[in-house]
């Protein structure tokens, strides 16, 4: 799958949740951290002690 879709599906599947809901609470994410990407976000997170 192309552009991340195939990421996308099992993050989702793994969290129980729809394609739809984990893209919305992943841009929400994004949004409160002002993170451009997942790695930024993940990065951010990580330094806040969040994982």
């Amino acid at each position: 799958m192309s552009g991340g879709h195939g990421k996308d599906e099992a993050i989702a599947r793994q969290l129980g949740w729809s394609v739809r809901t984990m893209r919305r609470r992943m841009s929400r994410l994004h949004e409160d951290l002002n993170a451009a990407n997942r790695l930024q976000a993940g990065v951010i997170a990580a330094r806040r002690g969040w994982i």
